[in-house]
């Protein structure tokens, strides 16, 4: 089962194949979605600072009944955050929020601030978050360290003056957006690509070709787009409050064949109207 199995990071820290995304839980709803999840089986939660329920979900972590080690709880560095001091303060503050001695994994959420996405220079700010997020994973605050949203350059710059490498790249990745060579660069590097928004929050369910090959496989649309991410090799985190959801998404344990790989990874976004920009579809 798909919830028993796990990647090993370039540090030797095992991460759950299959997570739960928390972007758009609501704080207080966030600690019944983890209870539920951790009920089901989950052991992978994925929280950020600009979620806005990291409180929730270290709630959740804290009265789900399993032991910590057991569960890889990460969280995500504000994008706004590009200096040293700044970021050592907000490393502090998601601690505290989610009420826990350790996070298994921390990420720096974007390569620029999301006003300003995919626009102008942070080298040198991305480099200083870096280092606050170094120190902690030195100091065994942070299990694991990454990025998010980087691209090969944002990546490059990083591993340019880092101490630690970055062991995940939590990506858009879904059928339609599949970033074939900047993911193929991370493996490269030692660096585990997560995929968020698996299902492209639900607008893929209007795809008929993806219907048509889900009912193939007599599955879901969200578990044919799931299994895909996993046959990626990536970390899928799709998100959901339902536990009906949780359970069906974890129902996985198919094998979707090299052709039908291939058609999934050629397939290009369709016009999805106000749902069409990022984060849901990048413009592929």
């Amino acid at each position: 089962m798909i919830l028993n199995e796990s990647y090993t990071l370039s540090n030797g820290v095992g991460i759950p194949k299959l997570g739960l995304g928390t972007w758009f839980i609501d704080d207080d709803k966030a600690a019944q979605a983890v209870r539920d999840a951790v009920g089901i089986g989950y052991r992978n939660i994925d929280t950020a600072q600009a979620y806005g329920n990291e409180r929730g979900v270290g709630e959740g972590v804290r009265a789900g009944g399993i032991a910590r080690d057991e569960l890889f709880v990460s969280s995500k560095l504000a994008a706004e955050i590009k200096n040293y001091d700044d970021a050592v303060a907000a490393i502090d503050e998601s601690l505290v929020t989610l009420g826990l001695d350790h996070i298994d994994l921390m990420l720096i959420h974007s390569p620029q601030p999301w006003a300003d996405f995919r626009g102008g220079d942070y080298a040198e700010g991305n480099r200083q978050a870096w280092k606050a997020l170094e120190e902690a994973y030195q100091a065994g605050r942070l299990r694991a360290i990454g990025v998010s949203n980087f691209q090969r350059r944002d990546v490059e710059n990083i591993l340019s003056a880092c101490t630690v490498a970055p062991q995940v790249n939590q990506l858009l990745v879904h059928a339609g957006n599949t970033p074939v060579e900047l993911m193929a660069y991370c493996e490269e590097k030692g660096v585990l690509v997560e995929a968020y928004s698996p299902i492209a929050h639900g607008e893929i369910l209007k795809n008929p070709d993806v219907r048509a090959m889900a009912d193939q496989y007599s599955v879901t649309i969200p578990q044919l787009c799931i299994r895909y991410t996993l046959q990626l090799g990536t970390v899928s985190l799709p998100k959901t409050a339902d536990p009906e959801h949780m359970r069906s998404n974890a129902e996985v344990d198919f094998v979707i064949s090299e052709d039908d790989m291939a058609t999934l990874r050629g397939m290009h976004a369709r016009d999805y109207g106000e749902n069409s920009a990022f984060p849901v579809y990048s413009g592929t």
